[in-house]
């Protein structure tokens, strides 16, 4: 803990260090003598092992306080250690990890994406979660906890039963952002919280791109589902590429905003497009978790619209041409008495067919 404590800024050479002398007591034992072990190491990071006998008194701290709270303290030669992460070339040598999560699960992605994500993106979300269950239901699901697109990824993965767990970019004695704490709560339950930095580290802008070569890492695979042209999901599915993961992106609409990252890397070829939950498990190749014929008899090709009535049925045909329309638009476009559109909305929403979003618009899920 202590050698990671003042290598944050060069985990590259760390590992590199970790690997050459087995352990991190031996680079403890042998911090006054870096230089002639590794000429190569910059003297930057030889004069910041030299302060490793300083600290050794907070670290102590910091694992009593870990044993207090239950947080396992994970080194890079742990076997409950990400698997996947370790083969990176810039792995963290420590993590803390709260939860009950299996971070070596048969299967491990990351969902990630706008912290502004859009109705369009909560149904792909909620969609592509429900129908990964059908087809691979031992599958761990990672993003960051993060407002938009994070937050709905791990909701949606709590409420179908898979463990997810959220990578933060602060110590684990806060929760970042505060209003998903009751969501971390149940995290913690079904699958956990995981972290490279040590209690009072503070979320600090930097540590949430060093946190995304966490996500990427110990994931199979990245899925992008809405980004503008630049921001953090964008940094993860670079970093995915660069650890050789596969990427895949939902592609959106032309001329919103939050769909230029993922029709850009589609464009480029840099990530694969996807419309579902089963063009994702084929092009990772994981049938054997459940055979998609299997899946597709149990639903997951399901008519979403089943026994409507012939002015419900207008009204779906209505929203699927153009979505998010209000009540007396809908009545104008058809043609029909606002009491009759009124109703028939009533009954598709009690269904969960539809969405009454604000403003009074009406959204087909």
């Amino acid at each position: 803990m202590a050698v990671q404590k003042v290598m944050f800024y060069h985990i590259a050479e760390a590992s590199r260090l970790y690997k050459r002398l087995g352990s991190a007591k031996a680079i403890a034992e042998h911090c006054d003598e870096i230089k002639s072990i590794m000429p190569d190491m910059s003297a930057r990071q030889c004069q910041a092992l030299s302060t490793v006998p300083e600290i050794l008194d907070e670290c102590r701290r910091e694992y009593e306080w870990c044993r207090q709270k239950n947080i396992s303290i994970l080194h890079i030669a742990d076997d409950r250690y990400p698997q996947r992460l370790r083969q990176t070339f810039d792995a963290p040598l420590v993590l803390f990890f709260i939860g009950n999560a299996n971070l070596n699960e048969h299967r491990v992605i990351n969902i990630v994406g706008t912290r502004k994500c859009t109705l369009y993106g909560q149904d792909l979300i909620r969609r592509f979660i429900t129908d990964l269950k059908a087809l691979c239901p031992r599958t761990l699901i990672v993003s960051g906890l993060a407002f938009g697109v994070d937050i709905n990824a791990h909701r949606n993965a709590l409420e179908n039963g898979f463990s997810t767990v959220g990578v933060l970019a602060h110590g684990l004695d806060q929760i970042y952002p505060s209003q998903h704490r009751e969501t971390a709560r149940q995290m913690l339950s079904q699958g956990g919280l995981l972290t490279e930095y040590p209690s009072r580290t503070n979320a600090d802008k930097k540590n949430f791109i060093r946190r995304n070569r966490i996500v990427a890492g110990m994931c199979d695979a990245t899925i992008l589902v809405e980004s503008a042209a630049h921001g953090g999901g964008l940094i993860t599915t670079r970093l995915a590429q660069d650890y050789g993961r596969d990427v895949f992106a939902f592609p959106g609409a032309v001329g919103n905003p939050y769909s230029v990252g993922c029709n850009n890397l589609i464009r480029k070829s840099e990530a694969m497009l996807i419309t579902s939950a089963e063009d994702f498990v084929e092009s990772m190749g994981w049938t054997d978790d459940k055979t998609l014929s299997e899946a597709q008899e149990a639903g997951i090709e399901r008519q979403l619209f089943v026994d409507l009535s012939d002015d419900e049925q207008k009204i779906v045909n209505a929203l699927k041409e153009e979505n998010d329309m209000q009540a007396n638009v809908i009545a104008t476009k058809l043609g029909m008495e606002i009491s009759k559109v009124s109703a028939s909305l009533f009954s598709l929403e009690l269904n969960g067919m539809i969405k009454n979003v604000a403003g009074n618009i009406y959204h087909l899920l």
